[in-house]
């Protein structure tokens, strides 16, 4: 875990200092802490800054919620984005958007995208936690993302005017370019308390690895426990994406990359899940500034291009260990 919060720190340190402008590390210090030009105070803290910050919140959220979700679950292809609940926070905050409820709170648009991951996240419990397989999980899964993208198309179809539905399309692609620190303190808080809520969780989730019968009897409470990944996941995954646009497949690679370093327990997965998921976010974000493209790529299309390989080749694999 060393290693990944090194590597996090260092590719840090190198988002601050590229762009148009690059900068030296010095001058990426020195701009953090207010003591070089003002011109260099103003990219550092107001542009580049902000970008990081939220690269970290994303994908910690996304990393530790889907290693906590593939604990609770008991299946290596759980993920917030593959389950629904990013498609269904997407939706929340559309719907936000659309009625302009934005404009009436500052809080209208991450507590309904919250609201649309919690229902997402409470449906796809309620219909799994009868022992449900794989194939149930994933088609309910596809079933809830599809009615999200149904639900999201029609906001779109009924947009007032074409620039409303640029905005709303553009949103959902996912982005941590052009945020602001406002950005960053309004998600903050609701982060924190979920990934909390999924680290309060991890002892019981290494022990429901024995089974539902031991674990209890080994002193879990199923229905605390089914509560602290819920809400958890609902709290971290919905503020981000009410902020970034929906994310998808970070919480399902990074995981999987990282199982064999914590001996498969899901419980000590959980804090490595999120460097690795924040590592994930910002390398690919670092990608797109780095790539000649006539417009900036959207950091949703880069993930989900990364992500949808590696999902198939997973399907593979567990195709290959069938009987």
């Amino acid at each position: 875990m060393g290693i990944l919060m090194a590597a996090l720190l260092a590719l840090s340190l190198l988002s601050l200092g590229f762009g148009a402008a690059p900068l030296s590390w010095g001058e990426v210090l020195g701009g953090l802490l207010g003591t070089g030009p003002t011109e260099q105070v103003l990219i550092v803290q107001q542009i580049r800054l902000p970008r990081v910050l939220l690269a970290w919140l994303l994908g910690a959220s996304l990393g530790m919620s889907g290693a906590a979700l593939q604990g609770l679950l008991r299946n290596p292809l759980a993920e917030p984005g593959l389950l629904g609940i990013s498609a269904s926070a997407g939706l929340g905050a559309v719907l936000a958007l659309y009625f302009g409820l934005t404009a009436v709170s500052l809080w209208a648009l991450p507590a309904a995208a919250m609201t649309g991951a919690l229902l997402a996240t409470l449906l796809l419990y309620l219909l799994t936690r009868g022992g449900s397989s794989n194939l149930t999980l994933i088609l309910a899964g596809v079933a809830l993302s599809s009615l999200a993208g149904a639900l999201t198309s029609l906001a779109l179809n009924l947009a007032p005017n074409p620039s409303s539905v640029q905005d709303i399309v553009l949103w959902l692609l996912g982005s941590i370019a052009d945020r602001s620190l406002a950005d960053v303190r309004l998600v903050l808080p609701f982060v924190a308390a979920g990934l909390a809520l999924l680290l309060a969780a991890a002892p019981a989730l290494t022990l429901l690895t024995l089974g539902e019968g031991e674990a209890v009897s080994l002193g879990v409470t199923l229905s605390r426990l089914q509560g602290l990944v819920i809400t958890g996941s609902a709290l971290a995954v919905g503020a981000c994406v009410s902020v970034t646009g929906t994310i998808g497949f970070v919480g399902l690679v990074v995981p999987h990359l990282l199982r064999g370093l914590v001996q498969h327990r899901p419980g000590r997965l959980l804090l490595p899940s999120a460097i690795g998921g924040a590592l994930l976010v910002l390398a690919s974000d670092l990608a797109i500034r780095l790539l000649d493209t006539p417009r900036e790529l959207m950091l949703g299309v880069v993930t989900a291009l990364v992500g949808a390989p590696f999902f198939l080749v997973l399907v593979l694999k567990s195709r290959r260990a069938l009987p």
